[in-house]
């Protein structure tokens, strides 16, 4: 996908800022569920960031990177896993899913939508970094 392509693919205005704040909601959701469920806040300071460990896969190339980064930050696998977590009543599980899903919330918060294969700057919330002048 070319740079204009995936600028055409990008949220904006107030479908953005719903997005935006849908992330919000979803980080502030996790983390207050995260608190009355009692969760151990060293674990939770441990996994937070490990979504972003899907950064190495860029190393690779922009294609294989936002292929890896996408699935660490959709919905689904820490969705899925939060259902495993109450169907087999696995406080584990759902406190690595509560953490996952207020990751993303968060990045989503921020701007960080899920990536283009044209690079990491290219989102589905519009472009994030330094922007080169044309």
């Amino acid at each position: 996908m070319d740079e204009v392509t995936a600028e055409r693919g990008a949220a904006t205005g107030g479908v953005k800022i719903l997005l935006r704040l849908e992330g919000l909601t979803l980080f502030t959701g996790m983390v207050m569920l995260y608190a009355s469920w009692g969760g151990s806040w060293l674990v939770f300071a441990l996994l937070f960031f490990v979504p972003d460990l899907s950064f190495l896969a860029y190393l690779a190339d922009a294609r294989f990177g936002a292929l890896v980064y996408n699935a660490a930050h959709s919905y689904m696998a820490p969705v899925a896993l939060l259902t495993l977590g109450f169907g087999f009543a696995s406080p584990l599980t759902l406190s690595i899913a509560m953490i996952w899903l207020a990751h993303i919330g968060i990045d989503r918060a921020l701007g960080y939508g899920l990536k283009y294969s044209a690079g990491f700057g290219f989102t589905h919330l519009g472009r994030i970094g330094r922007q080169k002048d044309a």
